[in-house]
């Protein structure tokens, strides 16, 4: 895209259209005192598994992050700064309703991006639109290169073995037991026996903090534990990417605080590309290496944590010190 196509109306403020021209990871993390270190990040995801399930485990995670490295190298073979999804001047609306107004946007692989801005304002539809679920009026979708904003349901299907989406609600499966969902993928594929796919799912079962609930149904499970199999079951399906749509909605501070050191982790050891939609600021400061705020169907603003919180701009400066009075320090 031509630099000289967008115009800054905010010197304070880089605007989604302007990062996309030139989007560098930056090496500094934004964090909290409350953030796991980084020595905790790289503590192995399957040190703890139980002996009997660990090199069944090892063995499909070391897969995934080989399989998600190699399609970064892919994703950026012909330009460093390539992103893996990419909004570019997307437009939604639900009738005379307009839910997404030239919205910009984009993902580095192996980044995290955290959807901020208040109810009602597009973030779950910019999900859905990426999973194909919802189709944008106009604009163009880039997922690994390609442009799936015209893409039928049939390829949409590939498209959702390399992103998944964890749900606010967890989706699963209300019929079938928890390790019965996770394993649901795993035998999609067809090419494991059901030794291997019963250790596979015990393992990932036991690494997202809900060991020995193979046999219980959903309804079972608390709003906490049913986002973790959720994960567990995006896991299975070793996808390059994976969306978060509110993981901390009603869960408690502690199951939040597990759920965010979890994504991290598996971002930094599988090297997965993520979008976590959140109103949560705390967690967006843990996770987010880059910040979307969206506001009345725009993007308002695109950039990191700390260049949010340097911004003048008023709509973002409001939202920041009516979290500040939630959440205070």
């Amino acid at each position: 895209m031509p630099d000289n196509e967008f115009h800054r109306t905010d010197a304070s403020i880089h605007t989604p259209a302007e990062r996309l021209a030139d989007v560098n990871l930056d090496p500094e993390r934004i964090s909290d005192s409350d953030s796991s270190p980084v020595s905790e990040n790289e503590r192995p995801l399957t040190e703890e598994l139980s002996e009997d399930v660990a090199p069944a485990v090892e063995e499909f995670m070391a897969e995934a992050a080989e399989q998600n490295e190699a399609a970064a190298a892919e994703v950026t073979e012909e330009r460093s700064s390539a992103p893996y999804i990419a909004f570019e001047h997307v437009n939604k609306a639900f009738g005379d309703f307009k839910v997404l107004q030239d919205v910009s946007f984009c993902v580095k692989p192996g980044e995290t991006l955290c959807i901020l801005g208040r109810s009602g304002v597009g973030k779950s539809v910019s999900l859905q639109i990426l999973m194909g679920f919802l189709k944008c009026d106009s604009g163009v979708v880039r997922i690994a290169g390609e442009d799936i904003s015209g893409f039928t349901e049939k390829q949409m299907l590939a498209v959702r073995r390399k992103v998944t989406m964890v749900f606010q609600n967890g989706a699963l499966f209300d019929s079938i037991t928890v390790g019965e969902n996770v394993a649901f993928p795993l035998r999609e594929r067809g090419e494991l026996d059901e030794e291997q796919i019963g250790k596979i799912v015990k393992g990932l079962l036991e690494m997202v903090g809900v060991a020995g609930m193979e046999d219980l149904l959903p309804s079972d499970l608390s709003t906490g534990m049913k986002r973790s199999v959720a994960i567990a079951r995006a896991l299975a399906s070793q996808p390059e990417a994976v969306l978060y749509d509110e993981p901390t909605t009603m869960v408690d501070p502690l199951m939040a605080h597990l759920l965010g050191d979890l994504i991290q982790r598996l971002k930094e050891q599988l090297h997965l590309t993520s979008i976590v939609v959140t109103h949560d600021m705390r967690f967006a400061e843990k996770l987010a290496d880059r910040i979307v705020f969206l506001h009345e169907g725009k993007a308002v603003f695109f950039g990191t944590m700390e260049e949010m919180r340097k911004s003048d701009n008023e709509i973002l400066q409001e939202f920041l010190k009516r979290d500040e009075l939630v959440l205070p320090v």
